[in-house]
């Protein structure tokens, strides 16, 4: 009996001890009705209650939760049948509200995305569908918060996760993005074989270009080393004649310091001429005033005897 009783009395004590001492773990909070009213919220860490009197209603996770709606078959504006799946993030913000507020605030945030996404789709066509995810996201998430306000529930993110269009309509769109992508490659290749001639041609054109550059430079070092070669020319030959001349002058100045007269020169001119007479076929013609000069010629022989017996 005494070990039934010890046994009874640790069973109340444990008893008690769960209904009042409560640890509340990180990021969660509970709700604590008294007698049926709510009292206060449990905070992370240890916690008493009075028993009976003081009951928790129900935790809640202050993280960032998830959930998934339901895949929904929607009609767009041009009557074409979508099938979308959305996901939805949100976090409890006021856990009394949250309790009171609303009896399943998740099952409520699916029905509202359920049935905003009807409105919002049946405003769209199938193109505009399927390229507009981020504007059904954003236009879900701000009906989501009109009505989550009230339910202590914050919306984080409203995701569109697939869109998928009827098999014959997805058939279509592919034979219409594979004809795109032939068509794009066609353009871009006629785009290459167009920037390849444009390119051919630049080429060609600087070549000429360069050819032409050179054939010019050509031209004018060419005309150039003549002129200087004329130059060159005209100066050896005008320093020629201006040595000639020098000599001819100096030639003259030395007949002059020998005091040759112009008798003397003619008799050297005539005895000139009788040495090129002496061919047979040489005939030469002298002017009529040179047979004035021809008299004098035996006195001027006479003085060149003269000169030679002097000398002797």
């Amino acid at each position: 009996m005494q070990w039934a009783i010890i046994a009874v009395i640790v069973v109340v004590v444990v008893v008690f001890v769960s209904l009042t001492v409560k640890i509340v773990p990180q990021q969660r909070v509970g709700v604590v009705e008294r007698l049926g009213k709510f009292n206060r919220l449990l905070t992370p860490g240890l916690n008493v209650l009075i028993p009976i009197i003081d009951q928790v209603r129900t935790y809640h996770d202050l993280r960032i939760q998830q959930t998934n709606v339901p895949p929904q078959t929607v009609i767009t504006k041009d009557n074409v049948q979508v099938q979308i799946d959305t996901i939805i993030f949100y976090q409890v913000v006021n856990p009394e509200q949250a309790t009171y507020g609303i009896s399943d605030f998740v099952y409520g945030v699916r029905n509202i995305t359920t049935a905003t996404l009807r409105q919002i789709i049946g405003k769209m066509e199938l193109d505009e569908t399927l390229s507009g995810r981020e504007k059904i996201s954003t236009d879900i998430r701000t009906a989501l918060d009109e009505a989550t306000e009230k339910w202590g529930v914050r919306i984080e993110r409203v995701e569109v996760l697939d869109i998928r269009p009827p098999v014959d309509i997805q058939e279509a769109m592919d034979k219409q993005m594979k004809a795109e992508r032939n068509k794009r490659a066609i353009v871009l290749e006629a785009e290459a074989a167009k920037q390849d001639m444009i390119l051919r041609a630049e080429g060609d054109k600087q070549s000429k270009i360069l050819k032409a550059e050179g054939d010019k430079e050509a031209r004018i070092r060419e005309a150039e080393g003549f002129r200087q070669a004329q130059e060159l020319e005209a100066l050896g030959q005008a320093k020629a004649i201006e040595s000639i001349a020098a000599a001819e002058k100096t030639r003259i100045e030395m007949l002059r310091d020998a005091a040759l007269t112009e008798s003397v020169l003619a008799y050297q001119s005539f005895e000139a001429l009788k040495e090129v007479a002496k061919g047979p076929a040489n005939k030469v013609f002298l002017p009529s005033n040179a047979i004035e000069t021809l008299g004098s010629l035996g006195a001027i022989g006479e003085v060149f005897k003269a000169g030679k017996d002097g000398k002797s």
